[in-house]
């Protein structure tokens, strides 16, 4: 689970985000709306769709659609763009099984209007991997049950929360098809209701620090892994809004890692681990020309 420290730091982040909120709060919007292409682009990617993050903006922010991408993948990126945007526009709501089934439905709107908006039935078994998901007969009474789970519980701390939710929720795999990003989904609904910046689960490192804590979810019930990768994520999601609101001018992390001596590989891992207050962009680490790095770091 997290640590005391990390707490601290995002409980630093949050009452300065917090701050900026009640000045800035369309400037906060515009930042989480303008990350939606690369939201949607590697939640798409991570669940193997072809489409870049060049093919992705083009489609959502441009409706430009070059020839030769499949349509169910172009349906996938504007219906996901649609639910997110849906989530900035109503950030209070919270979790609930109508929600969770509306977003769904828009999900999947005209790519399978026969599932979308609604749980797996009798007969319809799904598989990822080696993993089966929940008996369908079943599905709908255990996503009912995850969900007052979430909702009554007061005493974990909210990314623990978040975590255990999502880690339960895919290894349920309560629809047909879209619950990888359904689920993904879920995380920045829950994140955005408590009052906190969305995150994006990258696609790069899906293979090395996502598709493994569900195998230790469903091995050893351990979920802490998907709370420190929230964790991180989440720094980093705080760390771009107050940089790019406080900030001056932002360079990327290899061009300050210059400026400052420090070796490059060095500083990208401090950007992975959050000790420095670096963020990414369009894929690229970013941080503010500014920053002078301590002593202990």
């Amino acid at each position: 689970m997290v640590n005391q420290i990390t707490k601290d730091k995002i409980n630093f982040l949050k009452a300065q985000y917090d701050a900026l909120l009640k000045t800035h709060s369309r400037a906060l919007k515009e930042i989480s709306i303008a990350e939606v292409p690369e939201m949607v682009y590697n939640s798409n990617a991570i669940e193997n769709s072809t489409l870049t993050l060049e093919d992705t903006t083009d489609i959502i922010m441009r409706d430009i659609i070059t020839k030769g991408h499949d349509i169910r993948e172009i349906y996938e990126a504007k219906n996901l763009a649609v639910v997110m945007q849906d989530l900035l526009d109503s950030q209070n709501t919270p979790t609930s099984v109508e929600r969770i089934l509306a977003m769904h439905k828009k999900l999947l709107a005209n790519i399978n209007n026969k599932i979308a908006g609604r749980f797996r039935v009798h007969g319809e078994w799904v598989r990822i991997g080696t993993h089966v998901g929940a008996n369908p007969d079943f599905t709908p009474g255990l996503v009912s049950e995850l969900v007052d789970r979430y909702i009554a519980d007061s005493q974990n701390y909210f990314l623990d929360k978040i975590a255990y939710f999502h880690a339960d929720f895919e290894t349920i795999h309560p629809f047909v098809d879209g619950n990888g990003c359904m689920g993904r989904l879920l995380i920045n609904q829950q994140l955005m209701n408590a009052g906190y910046p969305p995150i994006i689960v990258q696609n790069k490192n899906k293979y090395t620090s996502y598709y493994p804590l569900f195998d230790e979810y469903r091995k050893n019930n351990k979920y802490d892994g998907f709370t420190d990768l929230f964790a991180l994520l989440l720094q980093e999601s705080l760390n771009k809004r107050i940089t790019l609101l406080t900030k001056p001018k932002i360079i990327s992390v290899s061009d300050w890692a210059k400026n400052n001596g420090v070796a490059g590989n060095s500083a990208a891992n401090k950007a992975a681990r959050q000790t420095i207050p670096a963020f990414r962009m369009n894929e690229k680490w970013m941080i503010a020309e500014d920053y002078k790095p301590e002593e202990n770091e």
